[in-house]
């Protein structure tokens, strides 16, 4: 019987998505036209999540209103990442495309989530099993805790092209750093490298940025992000500022306590177009074996 704490999924979905070639948020990858954050709602919901908000670019809600119009006793809100929720203290450069990362993502929902939620990316699959231990952890969070599901490197590097990852160095089940790696590849003998660090650990636990927090942790992440702005070099119209990146600064600074789960969950997920076939032929099998319906919703 699961915990009746109200819990809310965050749905990180206003990516562009530019290494895949296209909007990969939205392609119906699924032996059904299924796209990957349907399958993360439906496992959220059996975990006992009561609340999914979306945050999106305004050109995607009429397609995600299309599959959560059938969605019962579950409530649905739409934010848009977009500057206008930037500081005015801070001036967008006018040749800016992209929003500001991930802590941003997050913060444009924070005027409508009063409750434990988890933040997670729309374009991953990560795993019944990771919804279920996540939605028990946030029902028993305290003040100054947070939570993470993470998976082995191993499993979530692209044969394709290089990947971003937040390393995790984990003591007695608690976080003690998280970092950024960047362009992490893999070779055909499935050893995996960082043009930086060299060759690396593949059984090394990694950030899929599942994040599990209490509400009062927006007034901090909104401190964090406005320090990030005002540090932001003129001209570097790219800089972000992302989950990881945040946590790492919190757990640092003694602000966060941040458990790591264990979970039997597998995370896959789409970086490349030419991972689209694998993936897909991995949703076919989970519907083979009969772990999802041929409908998820309806």
């Amino acid at each position: 019987m699961k915990d009746t704490k109200k819990t809310t999924l965050l749905i990180m979905a206003a990516g562009l998505g530019s290494r895949y070639g296209g909007n990969k948020q939205v392609d119906g990858i699924g032996p059904h036209g299924e796209i990957l954050m349907q399958y993360s709602i439906y496992d959220a919901i059996r975990a006992g999540f009561q609340k999914i908000v979306f945050v999106i670019k305004p050109e995607h809600q009429a397609i995600i209103e299309r599959f959560t119009c059938d969605i019962k006793d579950v409530e649905i809100c739409f934010v848009y990442q977009d500057f206008s929720s930037i500081p005015d203290f801070y001036t967008v450069p006018s040749d800016r495309v992209k929003p500001f990362g991930t802590v941003h993502a997050v913060l444009c929902a924070a005027d409508v989530i009063h409750e434990p939620f988890a933040v997670l990316n729309a374009d991953d699959f990560y795993g019944a099993d990771a919804f279920s231990v996540m939605h028990d952890k946030l029902v028993a969070l305290e003040e100054g805790e947070a939570t993470m599901v993470a998976y082995y490197l191993k499993n979530t590097v692209s044969r394709n092209g290089a990947v971003t990852r937040g390393v995790c160095d984990v003591k007695s089940g608690l976080l003690q750093k998280v970092t950024e790696v960047y362009q992490i590849t893999v070779d055909e003998q499935g050893q995996i490298f960082d043009a930086d660090a060299g060759t690396l650990d593949g059984d090394c636990l990694v950030s899929m940025n599942m994040w599990g927090f209490r509400p009062e942790i927006f007034d901090a992440m909104r401190a964090h992000f406005h320090e990030f702005l005002r540090a932001i070099p003129e001209g570097a119209i790219k800089a972000e500022y992302v989950l990881p990146t945040m946590v790492d600064q919190m757990i640092g600074g003694k602000e966060l306590a941040v458990s790591v789960l264990s979970t039997r969950a597998v995370w896959f997920g789409v970086t490349y177009q030419e991972d689209r076939p694998t993936v897909a032929a991995e949703l076919k099998a989970l519907h083979d074996a009969n772990l999802y319906p041929e409908h998820l919703f309806g």
